[in-house]
């Protein structure tokens, strides 16, 4: 049983990797035997999560803005040049913007979408070569897509994040589309995260995430461990019959919402 998790030898990508849950995805893969790439936008971020992240493990990252076909290109060629294959492309690069109703700018919508959605159809179409590469008939290679609870269920009134959730509900749509077109060689899950300590859920977190926890349904909000955990489970030969599947990780909340 202990090998039907383990990912010794196998290659992953994890964008948005340089803070938040992107890096404890990355630490969970690193743990298992991974070799990780991450990228983001900023190259400080990156840099501090290497130096974090390399005692656990081979860690390397490079800085491209994936709300972009440049930057898709940027991080594809930078992977394909060190890597004959992909064994898991975690798509986990994200933006939000926060506005009221009446004041929400079309610029907010533009910049949520162009990461969130089309980045993620991109980099996976980009990456389709090295991750068939990294495919065998027993153990597929594998896209994870970072989605959201916000994509389940509608927001809560003064949440003024249209264009966030309206992305990741297209994210979840998306992930099940590419399943079916990248299947048998290549699975295409999510998962929707629901309240991890990170600097886009400061704001939700502002009381404190142990008040903030208890009031969810299993009494506190996500620990690294938890995206550790499931980010491992869908890279690894555990997952190898599941495709399509948006996987709430969130402490019962879409449950009651």
């Amino acid at each position: 049983m202990s090998d039907l998790f383990r990912l010794d030898g196998k290659v992953a990508v994890v964008t948005g990797g340089g803070r938040g849950i992107g890096v404890m995805i990355a630490r969970g893969l690193l743990e298992a035997g991974a070799r990780v790439y991450l990228s983001s936008r900023k190259a400080a971020e990156l840099e501090a999560a290497v130096a974090e992240l390399s005692p656990l493990g081979q860690v390397d990252a490079v800085s491209a803005d994936l709300g972009t076909a440049d930057g898709v290109a940027t991080l594809t060629s930078y992977v394909g040049e060190r890597e004959d294959a992909v064994h898991a492309l975690f798509n986990n690069a994200g933006a939000a913007w926060g506005a009221t109703f009446e004041d929400f700018p079309e610029s907010g919508f533009d910049k949520v979408f162009d990461v969130n959605v089309k980045g993620v159809f991109l980099l996976t179409r980009a990456m389709v070569p090295l991750l068939t590469a990294g495919a065998t008939d027993g153990d597929p290679a594998r896209v994870v897509n970072t989605g959201s609870i916000d994509g389940i269920v509608a927001p809560e009134k003064g949440r003024d994040n249209f264009s966030y959730s309206a992305s990741k509900a297209a994210v979840h749509m998306l992930t099940r589309h590419l399943a079916g077109e990248l299947a048998p060689r290549i699975l295409v899950n999510a998962i929707a995260p629901g309240l991890f300590q990170s600097r886009m859920t400061k704001e939700l977190l502002a009381a404190g995430s142990d008040a903030v926890g208890s009031a969810l349904p299993l009494g506190r909000i996500g620990a690294p461990d938890d995206m550790a955990g499931i980010a491992v489970f869908l890279a690894s030969r555990a997952s190898a019959y599941i495709t399509g599947t948006v996987i709430p990780v969130d402490g019962g909340v879409s449950t009651i919402r």
